[in-house]
């Protein structure tokens, strides 16, 4: 099975005025990295070791003309541009938008035709690399275009796993693109991912109200008691174990999504102030729901330090373990559903999945 085999991790290298090369140099300063996969980094070697030697990492590397050629044990570099672009750190420019952008396409078809088997992106500045063939929000809404599937916002860590049912809309926006059937679909792509990419047979999920005190009975809004009751009782009589709304304001702070395997909020910050309050720098940013995996840090560009070699890589090397994992999971998960005759679960394969 190719789980077992050491994986191609893809690497969009960002934004270059940011901290993306760095964190990403940093985390394969770990020669151990290379014993359970292959990194092949979308840039080229000139911008990699201007990087490399500016903020003083050593780590060597190898140059290849594409992904497929990829050697495993070796840091691998695919030369998608052959001039020298200009590096101007903690800086939003035109250069920085436009090498993020070609080094994330690249990758992306990379990813497409398998010559990788997970991506692992680097922060992009959403703003300046806005372009005609570029006009979405972020990575996520990118990806859904290129890839299959629906995608799914989806913060995770060990302990604490989030998705979005609305993610990069205005909060002045969010009841508009809320409807029973999106919130269903949502609720459903958390409950299959769960499943599929981390290995937990039956879920419990809870999910957040929309509005205050989830409206408090229609005193403040209605869509808690219009939208989300509704679809929720709708999906626990199908057997799924899904609860709420429960009010998001206290939900984090009296430790009840200890008692659940993900939390589903309404909207972008609902979700990710208290993921990230609680699990900055560890968490991992996963885009569920596609027919790839893809996942990230759960930071930004990080302009204010980028070029002082301050870059923390933790949530980047998370981001690759957890591709990893997600990788394997799925793997399994689909040798398993094509077969289940074949392969028994056995007491000690249910506790691996419990």
């Amino acid at each position: 099975m190719k789980g077992e085999e050491n994986i191609k991790v893809g690497i969009s290298i960002g934004d270059i005025n940011g901290i993306g090369c760095e964190i990403i140099l940093k985390t394969f300063m770990d020669t151990r990295m290379l014993d359970f996969c292959t990194p092949v980094i979308f840039a080229s070697v000139k911008t990699i070791s201007f990087q490399r030697k500016y903020l003083h990492i050593q780590v060597d590397y190898n140059g290849i003309e594409n992904a497929s050629k990829a050697i495993p044990g070796k840091i691998n570099i695919v030369n998608v541009w052959k001039e020298t672009p200009k590096v101007t750190f903690g800086k939003e420019t035109k250069e920085g938008g436009k090498y993020a952008l070609n080094s994330l396409r690249a990758a992306t078809e990379a990813l497409k035709n398998n010559h990788i088997d997970v991506l692992v992106t680097a922060p992009i500045n959403k703003h300046n690399i806005q372009t005609e063939k570029f006009k979405f929000p972020g990575h996520t809404d990118y990806l859904a275009k290129e890839l299959k599937g629906e995608a799914l916002m989806f913060m995770v860590t060990e302990g604490l796993k989030v998705g979005l049912l609305t993610d990069h809309v205005p909060v002045k926006n969010v009841s508009d693109h809320l409807s029973a059937e999106l919130i269903e679909n949502k609720i459903n792509k958390v409950y299959e991912s769960l499943r599929q990419d981390f290995r937990i047979i039956k879920p419990k999920i809870a999910v957040l109200g929309i509005n205050p005190h989830s409206g408090d009975n229609g005193v403040i809004g209605s869509e808690d008691d219009e939208l989300l009751k509704p679809v929720i009782q709708k999906i626990s009589n199908n057997g799924k174990l899904v609860y709420g709304p429960y009010a998001a304001d206290s939900f984090f702070g009296s430790k009840n999504h200890e008692k659940f395997d993900a939390v589903i909020a309404a909207y972008h910050d609902q979700g990710l102030i208290p993921f990230k309050t609680l699990s900055f720098g560890q968490g991992v940013n996963f885009t569920a729901g596609l027919n790839k995996v893809r996942t990230s840090p759960d930071h930004g560009t990080a302009y204010e330090i980028a070029g002082k070699n301050e870059a923390n890589p933790d949530s980047f090397k998370e981001a690759v373990f957890t591709a990893i994992s997600i990788f394997k999971n799925r793997n399994e998960f689909t040798a398993i559903s094509k077969n289940p005759l074949k392969k028994m679960v056995t007491k000690q394969d249910a506790k691996k999945y419990s």
